[in-house]
């Protein structure tokens, strides 16, 4: 049998279906942004951690010139060395099918029979190579679908300078490029120019005069080893064969984006839901403290009959609790499927054998259990002040506030309004609370409208500042050795090439104190037009002729100050350690960098003006003849075409956050339309009988909605503002978050996003206030003058 509460509590379902909905959206927004957050970081943590036990990630890695294999045996008996994997590894340039410019291949040796030790091979389709063919070797997934290639496909290679077709007769994946960078101061993806192609170790051996040798070694340590202890004797070890310097995991370039990405989904992921559930928590309080007071009738009746303060105070929870249930509802499953579209968006460059969504309850049991706390303490705080009162007293209306004048009435500026306009001012004087608290919620609006919109921002000033002031080249040729400083001219006369700009870059490891990274210097010339260093302010600094320039992130990674002193450790020759001044600081959102001036570079290293490569401005006509010639040339290693690497940008790093952002700004949009109804149809509950007073006084239906829609658009007015405000310090916070060593994203927040947050709050505005105007127009007069005595 249907009680009698229930059956009240499905009529104020019924009359109340607007504000619970609303209310519904504002927890669903907030729980769906848990969900997302949470499911895209556990999903990624997940998949990364399976793969690399499942398929051996290597701890330790380091690459050389050539040693003998028995190197390698002697590696294996260092102290806490478990695993040991010699191997070929060698850069070819590619002449691939509809791909204009050159591509790099990276040919990485499998064992001539069976798997690897270490980084085993995931065969994605097709089979192994045959050990006995010369010419077989397995693409990366990557590689493969971002040029068309399949089993059967085939492709040339430039190797020793001679042309080779190779065939492609499997697609796989492999830990160790879960994430495809060329890296060798490349830190952004390129699939289409860039890729792993494993061959058989006989074979690659054979062609590179590698037979017996190695010049690649990983390694994975036993339980409880030193890992800096085992890194130093495998560098020592090394070092007279032209080592490079061994490195963990956590400097491979593939490993490190991975952690980078997962350091910022768990900080976002607790920073974006705290906002968010703090804003739905903050507005469940107020709008459900203000619906019940508008009951404050009822609950008189219901004492009168008996009921129990307790037994009160459970129906309406259980009012707020359906409107919580039905937010929880609607959240899990728009978080879901929202985190599945983001998950697959991971899966497009993120390459796992198996990348399956989580779904993280724990998380979604505390963003609803925020929810529930924060309508439970709403809902009671309302009955607790009504049933407090007698019966006979609670079932009168609140009595208006005491009549005493406001700051603006005592400056006689009242005077200046329409009798409506002087109604809305003194009802906004005298319920000071009320109307702030309205206020403040209009803000938080449109605060997390600015959230949801300044990564837009942020994304473009970041391609602005990357992509067209500092790197200003059509072109970019990397040689596979360092070359004569005669090649600028050579390079001159290559069709289309109208400016050359020549650079050194040397690997090298560069400490201050007890800090140290693996990073490439690079000896600019100090006028270069084609590659520009820029300041914080965005303004040219010029290289000086002595010292070193560090990029900001590097800079604060190292704790370095201009004026310090920099211990750089050459990877390269004799592996010469060099101490130079930090001269000054530069700032690029991609990457960490040095710069010298070339000259002041080759002084260091104690060798002539070299060059490893060169910025070329072409003439666009003719870039396609010129990217022909490039193929051509054995002693090209790769080039970089400017507008290739924007799309890459966009198509990679861009995608990503351009999806999460527009769920963001869709899911603030809802609260902020969400909010701005709810707090105009709880004024219209709770100043029906006001309005209907001044209906039979003699004031028209348009005269009163003006006055409780002049009320909504001066909080509205007051609290926008402030919401900007807000939604920079909530963007900053989220920018704080995405100070990557990768690359950082820049605080911006434009003027466009602003007015996206004003116009958005607007039109929420308008739209309620054609509700709330029709609402007013149908006031039952007879029913709102009704006191119930």
């Amino acid at each position: 049998m249907v009680k009698a509460l229930d059956r009240k509590l499905f009529r104020d379902l019924a009359r109340l279906r607007g504000q619970v909905l609303a209310i519904a959206v504002v927890v669903a927004v907030g729980v769906a942004t848990v969900v997302i957050t949470h499911g895209s970081y556990r999903s990624l943590l997940l998949a990364r951690d399976a793969y690399f036990t499942s398929y051996r990630f290597a701890d330790i890695f380091a690459h050389l010139v050539r040693a003998p294999e028995a190197i390698g045996t002697r590696v294996a008996a260092v102290p806490g060395v478990a695993t040991v994997e010699t191997r070929v590894v060698v850069d070819v340039l590619l002449d691939v099918p509809d791909l204009p410019e050159p591509a790099t291949g990276r040919l990485v040796s499998i064992p001539a029979r069976g798997r690897p030790a270490l980084n085993d091979i995931y065969l994605r389709s097709g089979r192994f190579p045959d050990p006995n063919s010369g010419r077989e070797v397995l693409a990366s997934e990557a590689f493969a679908e971002a040029n068309h290639l399949r089993p059967g496909s085939r492709l040339a290679a430039i190797i020793n300078g001679r042309r080779q077709m190779l065939e492609i007769v499997g697609v796989a994946l492999s830990p160790e490029f879960v994430y495809e960078i060329q890296g060798g101061g490349t830190w952004l993806p390129d699939n289409r120019r860039f890729g792993i192609l494993w061959m058989r170790r006989n074979v690659l051996a054979a062609t590179f005069d590698m037979r017996g040798a190695f010049n690649d070694v990983s390694l994975t340590l036993a339980p409880g080893s030193d890992t800096a202890d085992v890194i130093a004797r495998v560098d020592r070890l090394l070092a007279p064969y032209g080592g490079l310097g061994a490195y963990g995991h956590d400097e491979q370039i593939s490993a490190r984006f991975l952690r980078d990405e997962l350091a910022q989904n768990r900080v976002s992921g607790t920073i974006v839901p705290a906002i968010f559930l703090g804003v739905a928590a903050f507005l469940l309080n107020v709008v459900l403290a203000r619906l019940m007071a508008t009951e404050r009738t009822q609950i008189g009746v219901l004492k009168a009959f008996g009921y129990t303060d307790f037994t009160i105070g459970l129906h309406y929870l259980e009012l707020a609790l359906v409107a919580l249930a039905v937010g929880a509802v609607l959240g899990i499953g728009l978080g879901v499927w929202l985190g599945r579209i983001v998950n697959a968006t991971y899966a497009e460059f993120y390459r796992f054998p198996s990348f399956p969504y989580r779904f993280d309850v724990m998380a979604v049991l505390i963003g609803i259990g925020i929810s529930a706390a924060a309508a439970v303490v709403g809902a009671i705080g309302a009955v607790r002040r009504a049933s407090a009162l007698p019966p006979a007293e609670a079932m009168r209306p609140e009595p208006p506030p005491h009549y005493r004048p406001g700051p603006i009435e005592r400056l006689g500026l009242h005077r200046l309004l329409s009798p409506a306009g002087r109604i809305v001012l003194r009802n906004l004087e005298r319920r000071p609370l009320k109307a702030s608290l309205s206020a403040l919620g209009v803000a938080f609006a449109a605060a997390i409208l600015v959230v949801g919109y300044f990564s837009f921002d942020s994304l473009e000033a970041l391609i602005d500042l990357q992509f067209r002031q500092v790197q200003r080249d059509d072109l970019t040729v990397v040689f596979a050795q360092p070359r004569p400083a005669g090649v600028v001219y050579d390079l001159a006369h290559l069709p289309g090439v109208m400016r050359v700009e020549p650079f050194r870059a040397v690997p090298a490891r560069v400490r201050i104190g007890h800090r140290s990274r693996r990073v490439a210097i690079s000896g600019v010339l100090p006028d270069g037009r084609l590659r520009r260093l820029i300041d914080a302010r965005h303004h040219e600094v010029r290289l000086p002729s002595g010292g070193a320039v560090l990029t900001t992130k590097l800079a604060e990674v190292l704790g370095a100050r201009t004026g310090d002193t920099l211990t750089i450790e050459i990877l390269e020759g004799t592996r010469a350690v060099r101490r130079v001044a930090v001269a000054g600081v530069v700032d690029e959102p991609i990457g960490l960098s040095v710069y010298m001036e070339r000259s002041a570079l080759a002084h260091l290293l104690h060798e002539g003006l070299t060059v490893s490569g060169a910025y070329l401005a072409v003439d666009p006509a003719r870039m396609d003849r010129l990217l022909t010639r490039l193929k051509e040339l054995p002693a090209v290693a790769g080039s970089a075409r400017r507008g290739a690497a924007l799309s890459s940008f966009n198509d990679t790093i861009g995608r990503s956050i351009g999806v999460v952002t527009t769920i963001l700004v869709l899911s603030a949009s809802a609260i902020a339309v969400a909010v701005i109804y709810n707090s105009a149809r709880i004024a219209l509950s709770e100043r029906a009988r006001e309005l209907a007073s001044l209906r039979v006084l003699g004031f028209t239906r348009d005269e009163t909605a003006r006055m409780l829609l002049g009320e909504q658009m001066v909080q509205a007015a007051i609290g926008t503002p402030i919401g900007l405000v807000l939604g920079y310090g909530f963007s900053w916070a989220l920018a704080m978050n995405y100070q990557w060593e990768m690359f950082r994203i820049p605080l911006v927040v434009s003027s466009r996003t602003y007015a996206f947050a004003v116009i958005v709050v607007a039109l929420a505005a308008l739209a309620t206030a054609a509700v709330v105007r029709r609402r007013v127009h149908r006031l039952d007069l007879v029913s709102a003058l009704k006191t119930g005595e």
